[in-house]
């Protein structure tokens, strides 16, 4: 507290005790001036009267700012007073704006919503008329579509199928590769056996006998005719098979680099066998000048001279002896002989990696002997010792047995079948499960022989929908796509309906029961005969577990 003195009147004092409240609170800054010479600060004075508290009513108060409003519009109609004038004594009020309205008829509820319902009755007839126009029009379209597509595919099988024939008509007559034979060693047998129920069938005693001797005979013919076929197919093969090896040989290193470009690279190596192979094309090549055959020789054997072996002092004499021939004057015709060994002998000579070591990375027999003992087998057949490449093993097969060569000839000299439809159903196979990419290996185990033996005794060699027997239009998919293939889960199908299985989400909405009960019991039939082959075994605990857990 403080104690002044208060003047009151003019010669009187009066003492006052002045209280004194701290602030609780910090005192704002009002502002204020400096003295620049003393450097005293002065600031503003402010009201030290503590603010006035509301007083407490027990509810929680928010200023008006931060209230929510909630805001609702209502339509009021307010009542208007009006009054009306009409003429008497003394007042006239005009009638000329005035409107003489008479009562029309009543119409009920019941009659206004009966032709409200006529009204719409009439509408929705013609809303549908151009519904059913417009469905109309396009079911037409839809319908020209299809058969326009029907024909257009018509038209496609058709010349694909002759375009097939005129293929295997064209193979025939022009056999070049193994299926090519086979194909033919097929077709003889096919005409074989007509001609022996033919036979069977219109003649009988010394007849009978006397045709099947002329039948014997058109068939040695026959088999003859395609053996000359083969050795100059053979020839031509050979020839080409050659020229593809040294041309592998020859080319340069490849890899691809990390944005897609491919590099090439030539090492001493490539740029030998590329000299190589360009000298062995040019002393192939027949009906040259004399002078070029010349400078092909000479440089011959400048290369061949480089080293010396018994190898290249005969290729030498030969390359002597042709050039001494040429200069006397000789026929071409007496010279092939000479010409042919002489290329055969530079081909050895290309093949020895001593002079040429690019070939040891193609060869098939490995330069060490040694090598020559690991993955070889003993045919039984035709007595030699091969590599296990060389032999078919079906997947039920517990033994090697023959080769592929001996298995060859015996198929062409007794039941002359055609592998070549189940070839290509197992090639497109493969390439299907590869497009996957789910690291299928069951599709690469099987041969072509467990498929033929699947196709014809489990599927009857036609498919499970169309009954269609043409196996160059048939192939094998997956049932269920989501596993990988395997004997137990796939099914026979034409090409255009194997498009439309796949396509399939749920395969149990898509088929029939009974369907499904006649594809799984064709499953279970697979899956009995391969069940005793050691390596599907683990496949098939597989399969078992995958089911079990489905």
């Amino acid at each position: 507290c403080l104690g002044t003195s208060i003047l009151t009147d003019s010669d009187s004092f009066q003492d006052v005790v002045v209280k004194i409240e701290r602030p609780t609170y910090h005192k704002p800054f009002l502002g204020g001036f400096k003295n620049r010479i003393t450097g005293v600060e002065f600031h503003n004075a402010g009201s030290q009267t503590i603010p006035k508290k509301r007083p407490d009513k027990g509810i929680q108060l928010f200023c008006r700012g931060t209230q929510t409003v909630f805001e609702k519009n209502k339509l009021q109609q307010t009542k208007n007073t009006t009054s009306t004038q009409m003429t008497k004594i003394g007042l006239y009020v005009s009638n000329m704006t005035d409107k003489l309205i008479s009562p029309g008829k009543y119409l009920t509820a019941e009659e206004y919503h009966k032709r409200r319902l006529e009204a719409v009755i009439v509408l929705q007839t013609y809303f549908r008329r151009w519904h059913a126009i417009n469905v109309v029009q396009n079911l037409r379209e839809g319908k020209k579509l299809r058969l326009a597509w029907e024909a257009q595919e018509e038209l496609r099988r058709k010349k694909e199928k002759e375009e097939k024939l005129r293929k295997e008509h064209e193979r025939r007559l022009n056999p070049k590769t193994k299926d090519d034979f086979e194909l033919l060693y097929h077709a003889l047998e096919l005409w074989r056996q007509e001609e022996t129920e033919r036979i069977n069938r219109t003649l009988t005693g010394a007849e009978r006998k006397a045709a099947f001797c002329g039948l014997l005979e058109q068939e040695a013919q026959l088999i003859a005719s395609i053996g000359r076929h083969k050795l100059s197919a053979d020839e031509e093969n050979q020839q080409k098979a050659i020229l593809h090896f040294l041309h592998k040989c020859a080319q340069p290193k490849r890899w691809k680099a990390y944005d897609g470009r491919v590099t090439e690279m030539d090492t001493q190596y490539t740029l030998r066998a590329r000299e190589l192979f360009e000298i062995y094309r040019s002393i192939s090549i027949n009906d040259i000048p004399k002078d070029e055959r010349i400078d092909v020789l000479l440089t011959l054997r400048r290369t061949v001279k480089e080293h010396e072996c018994k190898l290249t002092q005969e290729i030498l004499e030969l390359i002597d002896r042709e050039v001494d021939l040429m200069s006397r004057e000789v026929k071409e015709c007496n010279l092939e002989g000479l010409r042919k060994r002489i290329c055969t002998l530079f081909l050895q000579y290309i093949k020895t990696p001593k002079f040429n070591p690019e070939v040891a990375r193609i060869l098939k027999v490995p330069p060490d002997p040694l090598k020559l003992y690991k993955n070889v087998n003993f045919c039984h057949s035709c007595g030699n010792h091969l590599p296990s490449t060389e032999f078919p093993v079906p997947a039920n097969s517990r033994t090697i047995g023959r080769c592929r060569l001996c298995c060859k000839l015996d198929n062409e000299a007794r039941q002359r079948e055609g592998f070549l439809k189940y070839k290509l159903i197992l090639e497109n196979l493969r390439k299907s499960e590869t497009d996957y990419q789910d690291d299928a290996k069951i599709v690469f185990l099987v041969q072509h022989q467990d498929l033929q033996y699947m196709i014809e005794n489990i599927w009857g060699c036609q498919s499970a929908l169309s009954a269609c027997s043409d196996l160059y239009d048939l192939v094998m998919v997956r049932w269920d796509k989501q596993h990988e293939w395997s004997p137990w889960n796939t099914i026979l199908l034409t090409k255009d309906e194997a498009v439309a299985h796949l396509k399939l989400c749920n395969l149990q909405k898509a088929y029939e029961a009974a369907f499904i009960h006649r594809i799984k019991h064709k499953h279970i039939r697979a899956k009995n005969y391969f069940a005793q082959i050691p390596a599907m075994t683990s496949f098939l605990h597989r399969s078992d577990n995958q089911a079990s857990a489905n």
